[in-house]
């Protein structure tokens, strides 16, 4: 049987995707202990992949420990609350191949900022992400005898990656340049909505900006 091993060799963002999204380039090597082994053919792979972030692999600064709050609290407890994060889950099905074969894995990505892994993501001024990708699933390959068969991938199979933050980054300048977004509840965006026709504010970033500059007046008064 097949014994498959992964490495990501590389990541891009694909030029003409109809999502935002990033797409690593994976490696895929059938290790099978058989001297036949470049000669067998893997008809496919239905592989799935489930990527989380290695939090604890990488040194954060001071500003990114600010901005990092809201996902591990403070610094001093990071000790009990600096733990992998799950990313997301994604599946790809790898053509025919024999031997080795180098496949793209396209990862949707999102700017929800009710998502952790993108407060995660946004947080990092530079350096790189540290991620690790579990993989799993179902290889059909050809038998001895040329029949088909079926066999599944080792729960232990894995590969790190460390992304580069500056491509997150121009990622996202490309599907969301100079902005975001936030989701509000529907009571709390009526409420805005009255506040700027009342006020005949033009945009949302004036509303936002004048309930900034309001509550800082509070503040200090």
């Amino acid at each position: 049987m097949p014994d498959l091993d992964f490495e990501i060799v590389g990541a891009e963002v694909p030029p003409y995707a109809a999502v935002p999204s990033l797409t690593f380039k994976m490696r895929i090597v059938n290790r099978e202990d058989s001297p036949m082994r470049d000669m067998q053919r893997i008809h496919s792979v239905a592989l799935r992949c489930q990527l989380q972030l290695a939090v604890t692999r990488r040194h954060y600064n001071p500003e990114e420990q600010v901005a990092l709050l809201d996902v591990f609290g403070e610094p001093k407890r990071w000790g009990d609350t600096l733990r992998n994060l799950l990313w997301t889950h994604v599946s790809t099905v790898v053509p025919q191949f024999s031997g080795s074969t180098i496949v793209d894995l396209p990862v949707p990505c999102t700017y929800d900022f009710e998502v952790v892994s993108t407060k995660y993501f946004n947080a990092l001024e530079n350096g790189d992400i540290p991620l690790l990708f579990l993989f799993s699933g179902t290889i059909f390959y050809a038998g001895e005898e040329g029949n088909l068969q079926a066999g599944q991938i080792s729960w232990s199979k894995e590969a790190s990656y460390r992304l580069p933050v500056t491509l997150w980054q121009e990622m996202i300048a490309r599907y969301y340049p100079n902005s975001t977004w936030i989701r509000l509840q529907k009571d709390v965006f009526d409420q805005l909505f009255r506040y700027k026709a009342v006020h005949g504010l033009p945009t949302w970033e004036n509303v936002v900006e004048r309930l900034l500059r309001e509550s800082s007046e509070e503040v200090q008064s």
